[in-house]
């Protein structure tokens, strides 16, 4: 097992890690909608939460010399479901087919309030 780490993402805020490289994939810890520079959420909503993101996300993976279309797997948590198209929209600009597997819910509260959370699986 390998634990990953850029300053290009926020740094953990409890007792984890950015991703960890194990049995040939990463695993992306939830990312929030956190600049990583100014430690606060981005200007703007849901979409803007949305791209920064999977902005963080994207620069944990290439941190470990991977590329966004080797994700296989993401989860995404929505402090409202009425989100969820708003959100799609911006998660497309990340992906192209094969698109990875995901799944979508709405959770009662995310850290630091946040809008939207998104962790992802990474194949190797």
């Amino acid at each position: 097992m390998k634990t990953i780490a850029t300053e290009n993402a926020p740094k953990a805020i409890g007792p984890y890690s950015q991703a960890v490289c194990a049995n040939g994939f990463l695993f992306v810890s939830g990312q929030l909608g956190v600049d990583p520079v100014s430690g606060t959420f981005v200007a703007g909503g849901l979409k803007e939460q949305t791209k920064q993101c999977l902005t963080n996300a994207q620069a944990i993976i290439e941190a470990a010399g991977l590329s966004m279309s080797q994700v296989v797997k993401a989860t995404v948590l929505l402090a409202d479901m009425n989100d969820f198209v708003a959100m799609n929209e911006v998660y497309a600009t990340f992906f192209q087919e094969p698109f990875p597997a995901r799944m979508a819910f709405q959770a009662a509260r995310l850290p630091k309030d946040a809008l939207v959370e998104i962790d992802l699986i990474v194949a190797k």
